[in-house]
């Protein structure tokens, strides 16, 4: 996979409370993927981009949230998230990641 497909794949972190909770206790990372992509692809971008090693990737589909702005309705996008469990001793750094 070129550059550009991997950083298609994987779209951004997602940092929260539970993600870094997740992080601390499980030693676990939230990403927010593209729609297509798949477990196997998720994994190989986190490797290359990130040089670690993956041990499972779990990924959730997340329904976009309906939302009412001045008397009209509207949805928010649907989105895709993974959660990706890194080797013992591996750790990536979210706050200065470039994906």
């Amino acid at each position: 996979m070129n550059s550009a497909k991997l950083y298609s794949v994987i779209r951004a972190p997602r940092v929260s409370e539970k993600t870094a909770r997740l992080q601390e206790l499980s030693n676990q990372y939230a990403f927010e993927v593209a729609r297509s992509a798949t477990k196997a692809d998720i994994k190989t971008a986190v490797e290359k981009i990130f040089d670690v090693k993956v041990e499972t990737v779990n990924v959730v589909n997340v329904k976009g949230k309906n939302k009412a702005f001045r008397n009209r309705q509207g949805s928010r996008g649907d989105w895709r998230k993974a959660y990706v469990k890194l080797a013992d001793g591996q750790t990536i750094d979210v706050m200065n990641a470039k994906a």
